[in-house]
């Protein structure tokens, strides 16, 4: 099964959900329980004000909570896994590699911080000024297009006429099934995943008739695919209650009761009476970017960048919104904007959980990880929590030190209080054991995922994938087909595919080629909600695509950064290309971490035997099955022939 990537401010990471209003506060984090080891970091380095007190009066400069104890933090539990390993784990030192599609994906901070780009293309429209003076905030217009006038733009709308008897004519019944089948209007939770999904559909299948003839038909399509599953999700103004409070700002955790698009809907009842409110705009521009992560819609990142600059216009340099900045930037992998704005945010207010958190993911996916290490500890000190344990636990991750990285997470999940936070660390614990090959691990952490949040596509897709690797393909592609259903990313698309091929059946190989075409049609979409999907696209097109694009694109994403993940994609199109003497020096890279992955060791093994290195790539092959045997059905397959042929060449 073909890897997730892992562009850690994406997929696998669930927002924090910011203050309603002003600078961020810093209360008392939830901590995993504490352990018999001393917390690190000076008094001047953990959480306080220059008088020695958090908020709410919380104890800082002594290292002491008003409890009387002293916080954990990660690094304490990483002490105390170097002295006791964990039961049942050995230490292994292969290169070890976590893929998924973006773990950007997930706790706060925007999923790791997802910051933003330029936008192409404007998608849909918010905070716009009606014409009696009140934010236009829900409304997306059609393709992006301003209502004329200013006023409250309804083009998306159907009119029904009414026949005899006051009932609606057949054909307009029927335009309006086939139109909220296609834009979701009208439809909520997975009525919208299902129109959303059929737009791509519609547009993958034009692009594939032939460039050209079909333009502007696909430009419709893409239009709609744009605008499906946002029209819907936040478009009833009349749902949700106002959230207006005292003073103009939106009560503090509006947005965390569970339910993301009542949250929406409530800020956006709100900011239509106090516009004014720069704290609000903030909280429904990152609302915006966890929608779109959870969603897979990233026609709501234009929405999200209009809101944070409206919050911006309205107050300069307020905290919230720079952190929010920070979070749509690493949504869309510009991670050197991610980290620009992480940096000024951190400079209004030194504690923003959001923004040392996007700070960590911005320094990752950039292949800083020495900086990565020390960004994770100092968030650590300062606000030890679920969104920071899980970070800093992948940066021990890449490193190979999996036990820690374990010890970590189950802290975590020990201490987490929300089902959200057990559903997220859970998952998080399910990849890394998937990852090391250990699949009735993976699928128990699944389930807890699962029983938290029985929605939780990142839980679903992990689930999938490990019950392909236990030999339960008939499980993983009915898991996959219910995620590619509700959110059609790439990583669940492609895998999807390749279980189709495997599995061979009647019309299954035309099955896989429509994944693959709805992996074009999603990046297409992601590009004009201002997302680079390069690394996608390499990762995509090497196996299923195009070989000169894939090189094109890892070239391009190579130049903008030089992590393990885009060293291997590099290395990998190098190879499709014959290009093998070249590629392994990327393939050497990607390993190089000690981050231990069963794909990075395929592709070097593989590019090993096609450059003459016999030796080497037994040893890489060997390695890869050795540590996960199921990390894919075509790679596992074409990693035993390798090996086959290398043993009957000796």
């Amino acid at each position: 099964m073909a890897p997730r990537t892992n562009d850690s401010a994406g997929e696998n990471g669930r927002a924090a959900v910011p203050p309603a209003s002003g600078h961020e506060e810093t209360p008392a984090p939830a901590r995993p329980p504490a352990v018999n080891a001393e917390p690190t970091g000076t008094p001047e380095e953990r959480p306080g004000r220059e008088d020695g007190t958090g908020p709410a009066g919380t104890r800082t400069r002594s290292g002491t909570t008003d409890a009387g104890r002293a916080p954990e933090t990660a690094g304490d539990t990483a002490a105390t896994a170097a002295r006791e390993p964990a039961p049942g784990t050995t230490h292994r030192t292969h290169a070890e590699h976590r893929t998924v599609t973006t773990r950007h994906a997930e706790p706060h901070g925007g999923q790791d911080a997802a910051p933003a780009t330029a936008d192409p293309r404007r998608g849909v429209t918010t905070g716009r000024e009606r014409a009696d003076g009140g934010p236009d905030v829900g409304h997306p217009t059609r393709a992006g297009v301003p209502a004329a006038g200013g006023g409250r733009d309804t083009s998306h709308r159907v009119t029904r006429e009414k026949g005899p008897g006051n009932g609606p004519r057949a054909e307009a019944g029927v335009a309006d099934r086939e139109r909220a089948a296609v834009t979701g209007e009208g439809l909520t939770g997975d009525g919208v995943a299902r129109g959303r999904v059929a737009a791509l559909r519609r547009f993958a299948a034009a692009a594939r008739r032939g460039p050209g003839v079909h333009a502007a038909s696909c430009a419709v399509l893409l239009a709609v695919a744009m605008t499906a599953g946002s029209v819907a999700v936040g478009g009833d103004r009349d749902a949700g209650r106002d959230a207006t409070a005292a003073g103009g700002t939106v009560p503090a955790g509006v947005l965390a009761g569970g339910d993301l698009g009542a949250g929406i809907r409530s800020l956006q009842a709100h900011l239509r009476t106090q516009p004014g409110d720069f704290g609000g705009w903030a909280t429904l521009g990152t609302a915006y970017v966890e929608q779109a992560r959870t969603q897979g819609d990233p026609s709501r990142y234009p929405q999200a960048e209009r809101a944070l600059e409206r919050s911006l216009a309205l107050e300069p340099d307020n905290e919230p919104a720079l952190a929010g900045q920070a979070a749509l930037a690493a949504a869309r992998h510009d991670f050197t904007g991610a980290l620009e704005y992480a940096g000024r945010a951190l400079e209004q207010n030194p504690y923003s959980e959001r923004a040392l958190c996007s700070r960590i993911d911005a320094l990752v996916e950039l292949g800083r990880y020495g900086e990565a290490a020390g960004a994770a500890s100092t968030a650590d000190r300062r606000r030890p929590g679920v969104p920071v344990f899980t970070r800093y636990a992948y940066v021990r991750e890449l490193r190979g030190d999996v036990r820690t990285a374990r010890e970590v997470l189950r802290r975590a999940l020990d201490g987490a209080a929300s089902p959200a936070d057990v559903a997220y660390v859970a998952t998080a614990l399910g990849q890394l054991a998937w990852n090391q090959g250990e699949y009735e691990t993976a699928l128990t952490h699944y389930a807890r995922a699962l029983a938290a949040d029985d929605g939780y596509l990142p839980a679903l897709e992990g689930r999938a994938r490990a019950q392909a690797a236990s030999g339960d393909h008939a499980g993983a592609v009915e898991t996959l087909e219910l995620v590619v259903t509700r959110s059609p990313l790439p990583g669940p698309l492609v895998a999807l595919g390749e279980l189709y091929e495997a599995r061979g059946a009647d019309g299954d190989r035309a099955k896989a080629r429509d994944q693959y075409a709805l992996v074009d049609a999603w990046t297409a979409l992601a590009r004009a909600g201002g997302v680079d999907v390069d690394l996608d696209t390499a990762l995509a097109a090497a196996d299923h695509g195009d070989a000169g694009e894939a090189l094109r694109a890892a070239r391009a994403e190579w130049d903008r950064r030089h992590s393990v993940h885009t060293a291997d994609a590099l290395a990998w199109a190098l190879h499709v290309n014959g290009r093998d003497e070249e590629a392994l020096r990327y393939a050497r890279r990607a390993t190089a971490t000690g981050y231990r992955n069963a794909v990075f060791l395929y592709h070097r093994g593989m590019i090993e035997k096609a450059a003459g290195h016999d030796r080497a790539a037994r040893g890489s092959l060997s390695a890869a099955l050795e540590l996960n045997p199921g990390f894919s059905p075509p790679g596992a397959r074409a990693a035993r022939a390798a090996l086959k042929d290398l043993e009957a060449a000796r």
